[in-house]
């Protein structure tokens, strides 16, 4: 039965909608979220006329300031700018996209309508410089909007405040260049129907830049609904990690932006992420209580390359099997970082299991009693449970290769668990130090605090053409360790030996030639507060994504 509300409650009700649109600050609806987060997986699409040339976009135009980080390769930015007069992606089919992003399981699409390069994905009336102006002449904003809204799959428009071709961007006439850019943004929330996301791209001292308040309150007026990032200048409704998986946190909603090969744009015989990195970073995310925007980069006639294709559709195949475990799920309780983790629903914990550090995978205890298990992934697992935590078996041959799922049943639901971290490493997060680093963006990758941040998309890089290189990890205090667990990426390294600090010596734990992705090594127990990886030799500067230290 439905009341209807009292004039006051109407009153009070239009004070407060009045009020939260006229914050520019404000945060969407909870309701507005839930889907979001249900989705668990969108589709990015980075594209435009740069992909003729198969560089980064907006990166590879020649003269750029200093805070867009740069590639080696450069288009001189006259070159660069007249792209879009030879661009003409016949066989650009909307719906086809979409049905791509089914088939990968994905529930929402990130299109980039603006890259800070300038050009316009969508028939802007501000400006000339835009996607009807090309040989093609069709809005594909507008017919991937319609096709979006046809197929109900979540519509997304990427624009990147910072614009490297408008005349009047960071000069003198700045503020006539943000009245074209809010100008901008209302025609993305007038002309192209319900928009479900608006995803900002800038960096934080950009912000000022923008006049946010004003920015936000046009999107909140003409698409109430709309979940807004947080590089627009405020806070917004998520967070934005990029190329990393981000951090467990479940107080606020985060979404991990990551490339499903090196390059953001279509680069041809671009190395792509296999569908057990693709699955597993999936995972790890949500288990961390975040979604994964994965990206993908459209070729200049308008198709998404086959290989990629294929990967989105190994990744919905794999959904199709374990999608119960993913989908409409929360983070947590176990918190294990890089190895795994789990999720929940209702009374279910889903145990994710990327990687067994043992025979047995001890678990601490969470307060609720487990009254049944099953593998999701096939097999047996036997479930033991004490005070003290509870311990996971599964035969190592019915281990799943990718994820080694395990509902649990417990007595109460889920979300009463506190989170719990079952994080192994020694060395999380502890202090690291080394000969030397090797690139010039230590914010973005290569610095050795990668090595100890349980994140395989980041590492450390000794500089360029060095052959010999440590790393030293600083435990904080003497520690009992008998296990160690590096991995590295690019196969350089030949040999290598793992040393403790004793007194005023470095004594040698372990040798060993090559490295690889994953390399464990067991020695007598060790008490040390200092530890060293002492590459000796390597064929080139090499490169360590994670140097763990674990105990029984």
């Amino acid at each position: 039965m439905v009341h209807s509300p009292g004039p006051a409650t109407v009153i009070i009700s239009l004070l407060v909608a009045v009020l939260w649109v006229a914050d520019g600050r404000a945060q969407s609806k909870p309701e507005n979220v839930q889907w979001w987060r249900d989705a668990k997986l969108g589709m990015f699409v980075h594209w435009g006329p740069v992909s003729l040339k198969g560089t980064e976009i907006t990166c590879s135009r020649a003269e750029r300031p200093a805070d867009f980080y740069g590639t080696s390769e450069t288009i001189p930015v006259e070159e660069y700018d007249n792209l879009y007069k030879q661009f003409n992606p016949t066989k650009f089919d909307a719906r086809e996209w979409v049905r791509i992003a089914k088939a990968m399981g994905a529930g929402y699409i990130v299109f980039t309508t603006k890259h800070g390069d300038g050009f316009c994905e969508f028939d802007s009336k501000l400006t000339d410089y835009k996607i009807t102006n090309t040989p093609f002449k069709r809005d594909v904003t507008a017919e991937l909007a319609n096709s979006c809204h046809e197929c109900e799959m979540g519509l997304g428009f990427y624009y990147a405040p910072p614009d490297l071709h408008h005349p009047d961007f960071r000069t003198a006439y700045h503020q006539r260049y943000v009245e074209y850019m809010h100008g901008q943004i209302r025609e993305l929330c007038t002309n192209y129907g319900k928009v479900d996301i608006i995803w900002f791209d800038s960096l934080p001292e950009q912000y000022p830049l923008w006049d946010s308040p004003q920015m936000f309150r046009i999107i909140r007026q003409l698409q109430p609904h709309a979940l807004i990032n947080n590089r627009g200048g405020l806070l917004g409704d998520f967070d934005t990690p990029e190329q990393e998986v981000g951090k467990f946190q479940s107080a606020r909603p985060w979404e991990s932006c990551i490339t499903i090969g090196e390059q953001w744009s279509y680069k041809p015989d671009d190395k792509l992420k296999s569908v057990q990195e693709c699955v597993q970073t999936l995972v790890r995310c949500v288990c961390g209580d975040g979604n994964l925007l994965l990206n993908v980069g459209p070729m200049p006639t308008g198709e998404i390359e086959p290989r990629q294709v294929q990967r989105l559709t190994e990744i919905g195949r794999w959904l199709g099997h374990y999608g119960k475990a993913i989908y409409g799920t929360r983070g947590g309780p176990f918190v294990m970082g890089s190895r795994g983790g789990s999720t929940y629903k209702d009374e279910m914990i889903y145990l994710h299991i990327l990687d067994w550090p043992d025979d047995v995978l001890r678990l601490p205890a969470i307060g609720a009693r487990i009254v049944s298990s099953r593998p999701l992934t096939g097999g047996a697992v036997d479930i033991r449970q004490g005070e003290s935590g509870i311990e996971v078996f599964v035969p190592e041959k019915e281990r799943d290769p990718i994820d080694t799922i395990i509902a649990l049943k417990l007595d109460k639901p889920a979300s009463q668990v506190e989170p719990v971290r079952c994080y192994l490493s020694l060395t999380m997060h502890k202090q690291v130090t080394a000969s030397s680093s090797g690139e010039d963006t230590p914010d973005y990758c290569c610095v050795p605090q990668y090595t100890v941040d349980d994140d395989f998309l980041t590492r450390w890089q000794a500089g360029v053409g060095v052959r010999q290189a440590w790393l030293e990890v600083d435990l904080g205090a003497p520690t009992t360790f008998d296990r160690a667990f590096i991995s590295e990426e690019y196969d350089r390294v030949r040999e290598f030996e793992l040393q403790y600090r004793d007194g005023d010596n470095w004594r040698v734990l372990a040798r060993g030639t090559t490295i690889g992705k994953k390399l464990s090594r067991s020695f007598r127990p060790v008490t040390a507060r200092f530890v060293r990886l002492n590459i000796l030799k390597a064929t080139d500067s090499p490169s360590i994504w994670e140097f763990q230290l674990m105990a029984k």
